[in-house]
C-alpha cells in the first residue's frame, strides 16, 4: 500500500510523480498495489483505478497555519487510514508524503496493524523534502557571503531562527512528536545523500539512500516535435537555456536571470525558456528580466508530452536553486532527454549532475561563474552534445526507474524475512 498525501492526476509535482512512478513500476513487476491518498474537494473523493492502480481518495481540508498540528495528527484521515489497512491487509505500507493531510501519525497505525496482525509485515518512508524537521524549504545553511562550492554543509536547524523565521506557525513540540512516529517506520528512505546527511544533523537516523529513477524510454521524442515546439513559442535560430518548476526564490529565478544577463551581453539570440505556472513571482522575474535586457519566454505549466518537447528544444537545463533541494526530477529529465545541466552545488544535485562530464555544477550566487558556465555549453555545441549523451547513459545505468523499483523491493523483502 503507498501513502501520499497528493497523487495523480490532482497534483502532479516531484514527490507525486515518484510515488505514482514507482507504484506503477512495483504493479508491473508483479505486485499488487493500492494507493491511498487524499484530495482537498469532496467531489473528487472516493474510489478508482488509475493507470492500473487502485486508489482511494479521502477528503482533508485545512487552513495552512494548522500545518504544524494536523502534520502530526488529523482526526479527518487518521481513521480513514486505520479502516483501509484493515480491509486492504497490506503487506508492506510505504509512505511518502504525509506532513500535510494524512500526517505522520499514519506509520503508527501500519505498525500497529503490522505487530496485531502476527505476519510478517513492513513499514517504510520516502522522505522526499526537509519537512520532517523543518517548516519549509532549507536555506539557512547557504552562507551568501561566499560564492565558492563549500565542501561541507551545517544542516543543523536553530531553534531561534526557526521561531523567527515561522512566527506562530512554529510548534514547540513538533518535531520531537515527528520523531517520535518515524520510529514506526521500518527504514527510512532519503532521496539523496544530502538529505540523509541533513535528517542525520537533525536527530533522524535509520535511513539509507535510495535515489529517485526515471525510464529514459518514456523520454524520447523525434526532431519534428521539437522544431513544432520552437515555431509555437518562437525561438527558431535562437540559443535556448531551459528552467522549469514551481517557482519561488529557494529555486534561484532571480540568480538565473541575472546571469543571462551578462550571457545576453555576449550572445544576443539566447533566450531564457520559462516553464511554469504564471504568479507574482514570475511576474518579478519578468521584470527583472527587462531591467537585465534578456529575453524570456514563458510558456506556463507543461504536459509531459509538450515539456518533453521543450527539453529537446533547448541548449541546456538550468537548475541553480538556493535551498537543500534534495534531489530535483528536472535533472533526470534533462539527463534523459540528452541535454546538460547546470545545477548548484546546494542539496543532492551533484549526486546526479557530474561536475565537467555531464554538465556543470556551480553556485548560483556567483552569477559570473554560472553565466560563464551558460555561455560556454551555449558556444561549444560539441561540449554540449558530449555532456548530453554523458548524462543520458548515467541516467540509464545509474537512476533507472527499474533499478529504484529493484532496490525498494530488495528493501521489502529483507524486512518481510525478519
Amino acid at each position: 500500500m503507498i501513502l501520499q498525501d497528493d497523487f495523480p492526476v490532482q497534483r502532479s509535482g516531484g514527490a507525486e510523480t515518484v510515488a505514482l512512478d514507482l507504484a506503477v513500476g512495483l504493479k508491473n513487476s508483479g505486485q499488487d498495489v493500492y494507493v491511498l491518498a487524499t484530495v482537498r474537494d469532496k467531489k473528487d473523493a472516493g474510489q478508482e483505478t488509475f493507470q492500473g492502480l487502485k486508489i482511494t481518495r479521502n477528503v482533508s481540508n485545512y487552513h495552512e497555519r494548522w500545518r504544524a498540528y494536523f502534520s502530526l495528527y488529523n482526526p479527518r484521515t487518521a481513521g480513514q487510514v486505520k479502516k483501509i489497512i484493515r480491509e486492504v491487509q497490506p503487506d508492506v505500507v510505504h509512505a511518502h508524503n504525509l506532513h500535510r493531510h494524512l500526517s505522520y501519525y499514519s506509520l503508527k497505525i501500519a505498525q500497529k496493524y503490522a505487530l496485531a496482525s502476527g505476519a510478517k509485515r513492513a513499514v517504510f518512508l520516502t522522505v522526499h523534502d526537509v519537512m520532517s524537521f523543518h517548516y519549509g524549504k532549507l536555506d539557512e545553511f547557504i552562507d551568501r557571503d561566499n560564492q565558492s562550492i563549500p565542501e561541507k554543509f551545517n544542516y543543523q536547524i536553530s531553534l531561534w531562527r526557526q521561531i523567527k523565521r515561522f512566527k506562530k506557525r512554529y510548534h514547540p513540540l513538533r518535531n520531537i512528536i515527528i520523531r517520535h512516529y518515524l520510529k514506526y517506520a521500518n527504514k527510512i528512505f532519503a532521496v539523496s545523500g544530502a538529505l540523509k546527511e541533513a535528517l542525520k544533523q537533525n536527530g533522524i537516523g535509520n535511513t539509507a539512500v535510495v535515489y529517485n529513477g526515471i525510464n529514459t524510454d518514456d523520454w524520447q521524442v523525434d526532431s519534428g516535435q521539437a522544431e513544432e515546439f520552437k515555431k509555437k513559442y518562437y525561438l527558431l535560430d535562437k540559443k535556448i537555456v531551459f528552467f522549469a518548476g514551481r517557482l519561488s526564490r529557494f529555486k534561484g529565478g532571480e540568480e538565473i536571470v541575472d546571469a543571462m544577463g551578462l550571457v545576453a551581453k555576449k550572445m544576443p539570440e539566447a533566450v531564457l525558456l520559462v516553464a511554469a505556472r504564471k504568479d507574482d513571482y514570475l511576474e518579478k522575474m519578468t521584470e527583472l528580466a527587462k531591467k537585465k535586457r534578456v529575453r524570456i519566454i514563458v510558456t506556463g505549466w507543461l504536459g509531459k508530452n509538450e515539456i518533453k518537447a521543450a527539453y529537446y528544444a533547448a541548449n541546456l537545463v538550468a537548475t541553480p536553486s538556493l535551498c537543500l533541494d534534495t534531489f530535483n526530477l528536472i535533472n533526470l529529465e534533462a539527463m534523459a532527454c540528452h541535454k546538460p545541466v547546470v545545477g548548484t552545488c546546494f542539496g543532492g544535485i551533484p549526486e546526479v549532475v557530474q561536475d565537467g562530464v555531464t554538465g556543470y555544477i556551480v553556485n548560483p550566487l556567483n552569477i559570473d561563474d554560472f553565466a560563464a558556465k551558460i555561455l560556454n555549453l551555449l558556444i561549444d555545441e560539441k561540449k554540449a552534445w558530449r555532456f548530453g549523451e554523458n548524462g543520458f547513459k548515467r541516467a540509464k545505468e545509474n537512476f533507472s526507474l527499474e533499478g529504484q523499483i529493484k532496490e525498494t523491493l530488495n528493501w521489502y523483502n529483507k524486512y518481510l524475512k525478519h
